[in-house]
């Protein structure tokens, strides 16, 4: 989300004792095709090991570095009044799929984590236009928590229209079984873009010829009024205020 081409990638395991070798080989198979898919080395790493009943199989942790384009400059203070608010696709899939497999919750339609590699699309995205205000990926606190982020650090009000939110139906339907709102749903390989008002039909248009994005969409703008909040214009014509989330309706995911 810094605009940066990924390079290089460190990942260390820790391991409970006792954890199956087969299940380590799982997971270096996986964690190689996911960087060759990605354009990144796996250069270096480490292995550790943790008494049995301490480690709940095994943890993986990451740090990676890349290169930032020249030009490229991507922060919430460069966000202002005018800014188009785009985001690449359905929201609160990744969410729902984790929390069906952790309370072992059933839907009528099978929920699949969307988790994947943004670099190309970035890439995409800024062959457009280099001047891109904030990339954001939404993660834990959601959609709610990456705008609300950005508009306190921008000094600038967000307006989101509800209905122009991709929510797919089978996230649309278990979040009204649990009661719990989309926009704040944890996501994996989505993102929420700021774009200069004169860039942002081009963005989109490149955004949805990539396949990562081929369902992103125009969600809202930036606006002077109410400075450091976010508000939705709802389907009936009236306004919410969307706060920042005071839990977590799903527990840490990474």
């Amino acid at each position: 989300m810094s605009g940066a081409r990924a390079a290089y990638l460190s990942c260390g395991l820790t391991l409970e004792e006792g954890v199956e070798i087969e299940t380590v080989g799982r997971v270096a198979e996986a964690i190689g095709a996911a960087a060759r898919t990605a354009g990144v080395r796996v250069v270096t790493g480490d292995t550790k090991v943790v008494e049995a009943g301490h480690g709940d199989g095994v943890y993986v942790n990451t740090a990676g570095i890349g290169v930032v384009p020249a030009g490229v400059d991507l922060r919430p203070q460069r966000v202002v009044p005018g800014d188009v608010v785009l985001v690449s696709g359905t929201i609160g899939v990744h969410g729902v799929a984790i929390m069906s497999k952790r309370e072992n919750l059933r839907f009528e339609t099978a929920v699949e984590s969307d988790c994947a590699p943004l670099g190309g699309l970035v890439e995409a995205m800024l062959a457009v236009t280099r001047d891109l205000h904030v990339l954001r990926d939404p993660t834990r606190g959601g959609l709610a928590a990456s705008l609300n982020e950005i508009a306190v650090a921008s000094g600038c009000g967000v307006v989101v229209q509800e209905r122009a939110v991709p929510v797919p139906p089978p996230v649309a339907g278990a979040c009204a079984m649990l009661g719990l709102d989309p926009m704040y749903v944890a996501n994996e390989g989505k993102l929420v873009a700021f774009v200069p008002r004169g860039h942002a039909d081009a963005v989109l248009a490149a955004m949805k010829a990539h396949h990562l994005g081929a369902d992103a969409a125009v969600i809202g703008e930036v606006v002077a009024e109410h400075p450091g909040m976010v508000v939705a214009r709802t389907g009936l014509g009236g306004t919410r205020v969307v706060d920042l989330p005071m839990g977590e309706q799903l527990p840490r995911i990474c």
